[in-house]
């Protein structure tokens, strides 16, 4: 019997059982992540190595980089995460990696240590989307949470409103027309001087600022809830270039508040008007900008009166981690949805 059959039986066992431990690997931007999870909701351990200062001093993610920081970082990540399990590597019942989106020579590392991993301890090998992987953080976060409900998946390269018709199950109601809202986050902040990454200093410095200071346009899209967010960021960079060239100071916390208010009212209302439409009364919040406080904030208030539920993940779970894709490869074993060891990276992986 070779590895692929093996795998599929005990894949089968495991669905007929209903109870999995999971060993979850991603490593689809600047983080190596490895997680031990039990039945999609239950986080045994979860260890992260970030690549922010080493890519800080260059303003950004430099992939090549990435991809080499995660060769030395992914082995040891995995044996931590085992190591604060209590677990050997043949103690968990699958392995589960992200394929895709993300930067391919960051995924194929973590896609080849998973197939090594699955293979060496004859295991099944579980394919991860890693938008689904934040969507199903809200699983860890929230226990009671199932579906059907309406996602809002914020991050810095896909701005995305999904209704989870069940697990792995998605319909995509809306999307963003150009910048990601993270993206347009980081270049506001690029455009006021503060280093990477920008989006949290950006949302930090806005706790100083006024958020009615600047005048910002009302965006306009052709679909009911799809996002447009380059106007707003043009629109920020002629009001910062017009202020230097005419030597006043640039209020930069007030600067820095007002678009970050624009962007969330934009991402705050297309969601709610979803949830409305669909009748869904469930509104989760993913992705990376989820971390974002005001966004938290206007989405408490806005949900509370207008009686939506809402859930959000802390923020330790809407950043990069492998604890999400240990949920998401949960369910997707479940589903009996395996991948063979010609599995490969897919760096344009569509949720939808």
């Amino acid at each position: 019997m070779n590895y692929e059959q093996r795998a599929r039986e005990r894949a089968d066992a495991l669905r007929e059982a209903g109870h999995a431990t999971i060993l979850a690997l991603e490593s689809s931007c600047d983080e190596t992540a490895a997680a031990v999870v039990r039945d999609g909701r239950e986080v045994v351990s979860s260890v992260i190595a970030s690549q922010i200062a080493l890519h800080a001093i260059y303003g950004g993610v430099v992939p090549e980089i990435a991809s080499r920081k995660h060769v030395e970082s992914v082995d040891p990540v995995v044996d931590q995460a085992l190591a604060q399990a209590g677990m050997r590597l043949q103690d968990v019942d699958a392995v589960a990696v992200t394929y895709g989106p993300g930067l391919v020579g960051a995924l194929l590392v973590g896609v080849s240590a998973a197939k090594a991993l699955a293979f060496a301890a004859q295991k099944p090998l579980i394919p991860v989307n890693h938008i689904e992987g934040h969507v199903s953080a809200n699983y860890i976060a929230h226990p009671d949470l199932k579906p059907p409900f309406v996602c809002l998946v914020a991050s810095g390269g896909h701005s995305h409103i999904v209704r989870v018709e069940d697990y792995g199950v998605y319909t995509l109601l809306g999307q963003t027309q150009d910048d990601a809202a993270g993206e347009a986050f980081d270049k506001a902040a690029r455009v006021l001087g503060l280093p990477y990454p920008g989006g949290p200093l950006l949302d930090k410095l806005s706790h100083e600022g006024n958020p009615n200071a600047l005048p910002l346009p009302h965006v306009v899209t052709k679909g009911r809830y799809d996002y447009s967010f380059s106007g707003l960021k043009t629109a920020l960079i002629n009001q910062v270039h017009k202020l230097r060239q005419t030597g006043r100071d640039v209020p930069a916390a007030d600067i820095a508040a007002s678009f970050q208010q624009a962007v969330v009212e934009e991402l705050a209302d297309k969601a709610i008007l979803a949830v409305r439409d669909t009748g869904a009364r469930k509104l989760a919040l993913a992705g990376g900008v989820a971390a974002n406080s005001c966004l938290r904030a206007t989405l408490s208030v806005r949900c509370r009166k207008a009686g939506i539920d809402l859930r959000m993940p802390p923020p330790v779970l809407c950043t990069d981690n492998a604890a999400m894709i240990g949920s998401a490869g949960y369910y997707r074993l479940m589903r009996g949805e395996l991948a063979g060891l010609s599995l490969n990276a897919e760096p344009s992986l569509k949720l939808v």
